[in-house]
C-alpha cells in the first residue's frame, strides 16, 4: 500500500483547523485566524509520530498532549475554567465529526489499517470529506446554540396550591407571553390541564379573555399560594391559566413571563 504523507498531512491540517475554528465560533472566542491555523499546524505535525512504534497508552497520552497544545497555541491560557471549556468543546466537536466520517467510511466502503485509511474511489471520497465536514459541523454548532438558548429559558418550579398540594413544574420563559388579568393586573402563568387535573380543587374560575396570533377566547384562571422558581425565588400574587392543549415544548408544562423573572 502506498501512503502519501503530504496528503495525510494536508487532510489532518484541514480537519484540525476546522475543529478549532468550530470551537472558536461555538464559544464566540473571536480568535484571529492565524492562531487557529497555528493550532491546526500543531495538530497536523503529530501525524508523523503515528509511524513510530507506540503502544495504545502512549498513543492515547500523546493525543491528549497534542490537543492541549492545539488549544494553548490557538486560544492561549486566560484561566483554568476557560482552558477546560475550550478543551472539552474540542473533544465534543471531534466526536461529532469523527462519527460523521465513520459513517462515510461505512457508506463508501472505506478500508483502514490502524490509523491509516485507504479506499478505492479516492477522488470521490476525498471531495465528500472536503464538502460535507464543514456542513455537518455548521449544522451541529447551529443546533447547539439553539439548544443552549432554549435551555437558558427553562427553570425548575414548585407550585403551591391553595389546598397546600405541591406540583413540580418545568417552566419556560416565554418572551411572547404577556398575559395579565384585566381586573387586578396580575401575572398569569400557563399550565397544562393534564398537569393539574388530579390535584385541582379550585372554586369558580376567573375568566380572562386572551388573544394569541389568530386564536382568541376565554382562559380559566385560578389563584394559588406561591410559585418557587429556581434561581429566582418565590413569586406570589399571580394567577394560574389552565391550557386545554399541552404546551408544544418537550418536557415543559408551564409558561412564565419576563415580569415574573424580574
Amino acid at each position: 500500500m502506498i501512503v502519501y504523507i503530504d496528503l495525510i498531512f494536508f487532510l489532518n491540517f484541514m480537519f484540525d483547523t476546522l475543529l478549532l475554528l468550530s470551537v472558536n465560533i461555538a464559544l464566540k472566542r473571536n480568535i484571529y485566524l492565524r492562531k487557529i491555523l497555528l493550532g491546526g499546524l500543531i495538530g497536523s505535525i503529530s501525524i508523523f509520530f503515528l509511524f513510530l512504534k507506540l503502544n495504545n497508552l502512549e498513543l492515547f497520552l500523546f493525543k491528549i498532549i497534542i490537543s492541549i497544545l492545539m488549544i494553548l497555541f490557538s486560544f492561549g491560557f486566560k484561566n483554568f475554567k476557560n482552558f477546560i471549556t475550550n478543551l472539552i468543546n474540542l473533544y465534543l466537536i471531534s466526536i461529532v465529526l469523527g462519527g460523521f466520517l465513520y459513517s462515510l467510511q461505512i457508506t463508501f466502503n472505506y478500508h483502514n489499517e490502524g490509523l491509516i485509511f485507504y479506499y478505492d474511489n479516492f477522488n470521490l471520497n476525498f471531495i465528500i470529506l472536503i464538502l460535507f465536514s464543514p456542513i455537518i459541523l455548521y449544522i451541529y454548532i447551529k443546533q447547539m446554540k439553539k439548544n443552549k438558548k432554549q435551555l437558558s429559558k427553562i427553570y425548575e418550579g414548585k407550585l403551591v396550591l391553595n389546598n397546600d398540594k405541591i406540583i413540580n413544574l418545568c417552566c419556560f420563559l416565554d418572551t411572547g407571553h404577556k398575559l395579565v388579568d384585566p381586573y387586578f393586573h396580575k401575572n398569569i402563568i400557563i399550565i397544562n390541564k393534564s398537569t393539574l387535573n388530579k390535584k385541582m380543587n379550585f372554586k369558580a374560575p376567573i375568566l380572562v379573555p386572551f388573544r394569541a396570533l389568530n386564536n382568541k377566547g376565554i382562559l380559566n384562571c385560578y389563584k394559588a399560594k406561591s410559585l418557587y422558581i429556581n434561581k429566582v425565588g418565590v413569586v406570589k400574587d399571580f394567577l394560574i391559566g389552565v391550557s386545554n392543549e399541552d404546551i408544544n415544548i418537550p418536557g415543559v408544562n408551564c409558561l412564565i413571563n419576563e415580569r415574573m423573572i424580574k
